[in-house]
């Protein structure tokens, strides 16, 4: 099968599309010819040797933390799907990921794929979809009638998080770029600061919930912005001092799982029309190292970047 794999930390150069054998499914696996996979934020940062203390890595190795595909082949005893299913899957930065046409999954690491969507729209829900619902469902844990601000509005997760808020019934303020402004307010945003002609900090008060995946000193700005007792949640931040405390507000963050419960609740969003999947860019696999680039340089807004792994 082809994949991308590299062999040594670097720059996206040292990603190379090879041929390895494809995998065996184990007895309790499904094996998936996957059809696309996203590229995240965090696939560079492993493959660049930012984390290795997070993600300790036996090289070589592919990267990829999601996809979708079709169940090709089964396990001995894997009865919980069949042949031709269409599923989304999830794998870890620590193991050999989705960037390949072959994966092998167990059941807690997949779901059924959404039927309405092709698959990269299904691929662009999983990680983001994820890391929103964890953010903001099982976290901050939102309630109708909240106001919360929302920063990286127009980003891929930033984007799933201003629609959750507003399914539930919050006043959803987001921040993002004059360019991506019509964008998140399409998405539902109340209300949309451009960072790049206003601070949000001199606009805003009584928030009750801000999710920063910026951080940085948004973080102290955010604390300026919340009620007393309001809460902070912080996701793929830059390093931040948390000065939560002198504000009176509570800093948490965001911790994220692989759970099959929570993968179930954000595919169920998308069938509900809840939750809609933003797709920024479809480009094919041997363009891996192009894909990294283009988040690397911070270039990338309104969704996920998607690898078209197969036609």
């Amino acid at each position: 099968m082809k994949a991308i794999q590299y062999s040594r930390y670097g720059g996206p150069e040292v990603l190379d599309l090879v041929d390895l054998p494809a995998p065996v499914p184990a007895p309790d696996e499904a094996l998936i010819a996957v059809r696309c996979a996203s590229v995240i934020p965090g696939d560079w940062k492993v493959r660049a040797g930012h984390l290795q203390e997070m993600f300790p890595l036996d090289l070589p190795t592919t990267p990829g933390r999601d996809g979708a595909g079709i169940v090709v082949a089964t396990g001995a005893d894997c009865d919980w799907t069949v042949i031709g299913e269409e599923l989304c899957f999830v794998t870890e930065h620590v193991e050999p990921g989705s960037y390949a046409e072959m994966v092998a999954r167990p059941r807690g690491m997949t779901v059924p794929k959404p039927p309405d969507i092709d698959f990269a729209e299904a691929t662009a829900i999983i990680h983001a979809g994820v890391c929103a619902w964890i953010g903001l469902i099982e976290t901050a844990e939102i309630t109708a009638g909240q106001n919360v601000l929302i920063h990286a509005g127009a980003g891929a997760i930033g984007g799933m998080a201003v629609q959750i808020a507003k399914s539930v019934g919050c006043h959803v303020s987001a921040t993002c770029s004059a360019a991506n402004t019509d964008y998140v307010r399409g998405l539902g945003a109340d209300r949309v600061i451009a960072y790049d002609k206003d601070d949000f900090a001199e606009i805003l008060t009584g928030q009750d919930i801000v999710f920063d995946l910026v951080g940085g000193d948004i973080h102290e700005r955010s604390c300026r912005v919340l009620k007393k007792g309001g809460k902070i949640v912080w996701l793929i931040a830059s390093p931040f001092k948390d000065v939560s405390t002198d504000y009176g507000v509570i800093c948490k963050q965001a911790l994220i799982h692989d759970s099959r419960d929570t993968l179930e609740r954000v595919t169920e969003a998308v069938e509900k029309g809840i939750l809609a999947p933003q797709v920024s860019r479809r480009m094919p696999m041997a363009q891996a190292a192009d894909a990294h680039r283009i988040l690397e340089r911070g270039e990338n807004s309104r969704g996920r970047i998607i690898l078209e792994i197969r036609e």
